[in-house]
């Protein structure tokens, strides 16, 4: 197989791959006669989308932006903490228990202290996002900073290097492939965050859709929202795996074609 017949398969794969479990999915409901309410046929979802098209855009739109303002907040703040963590060992020591202690707290219990103290609708929604997804972005960034040699940072101290000046010029662009991996994952969990506030504390979005849909027993209605969540979080997703293609491409190993010769 040539490299270029390669690489359009690699890019039709996750296409060929959706549609092979849409199929499987219609032919098992086909089949076995599942009613709607337990589980809808994928042309079942694909009507009631059509049906509610303008209420699922708008409450999509609603949990788009929620999480784009959390996962904007959880970049700066999770920076800002991966570079003294990793920057220093008594902030690392301070700091990072507390960090997988808030983070193991199970968001769903947050949220009604945040409406406590936020009420119930945007807010809590960028809050959850927020808390979500800036812990593994500290982390990450902390760990391509703790990643330089320290042969290195000899080296460059010898030769009148300040601290600043090594973080400045080899320990953040070392940590930005970490970064921009941490992303990817950070975007999905935002997106969780936010619907997770939104089906407890809020009169708008995709939470608060699934939610109504679930009281009425329109599961294909739910179905539909679950799916616009899934293409938001993979369209999200794709930006910052570009993004990382883009700009750290040099830290990462190409693998265009098949290793073996002919194959």
């Amino acid at each position: 197989m040539t490299s270029l017949n390669w690489r359009r398969l690699n890019v039709a794969m996750p296409w060929l791959v959706i549609i092979g479990l849409l199929v499987v999915w219609q032919a098992i409901v086909d089949l076995f006669g599942i009613a709607a309410f337990v589980l809808p046929a994928p042309t079942a979802v694909w009507a009631a989308f059509l049906e509610y098209r303008d209420a699922i855009l708008h409450n999509a739109l609603f949990t788009l932006k929620n999480t784009m303002f959390g996962f904007a907040l959880g970049i700066v703040v999770g920076v800002i903490l991966g570079v003294l963590i990793g920057s220093f060992r008594l902030v690392y020591s301070g700091l990072y228990p507390l960090l997988i202690g808030v983070n193991s707290v199970p968001k769903a219990a947050v949220v009604p202290i945040l409406v406590l103290w936020l009420g119930i609708g945007t807010a809590p929604a960028i809050a959850t996002a927020f808390l979500l997804c800036f812990f593994p972005i500290a982390v990450n960034v902390a760990t391509g900073l703790a990643t330089v040699e320290p042969e290195l940072e000899d080296v460059l101290r010898s030769l009148g290097a300040s601290k600043l000046d090594i973080l400045r010029k080899v320990g953040l662009p070392r940590s930005m492939p970490y970064f921009f991996a941490s992303l990817k994952v950070a975007i999905t969990l935002a997106f969780v965050g936010t619907v997770i506030s939104e089906t407890l504390a809020s009169n708008d979005g995709i939470g608060y859709l699934m939610l109504q849909a679930s009281s009425q027993f329109r599961v294909p209605l739910m179905f539909a929202g679950l799916g616009v969540i899934a293409i938001m979080g993979i369209a999200t997703y794709v930006v910052f795996a570009l993004l990382e293609a883009r700009l750290t491409g040099w830290a990462t190993r190409r693998q265009d074609a098949p290793l073996a010769s002919g194959g």
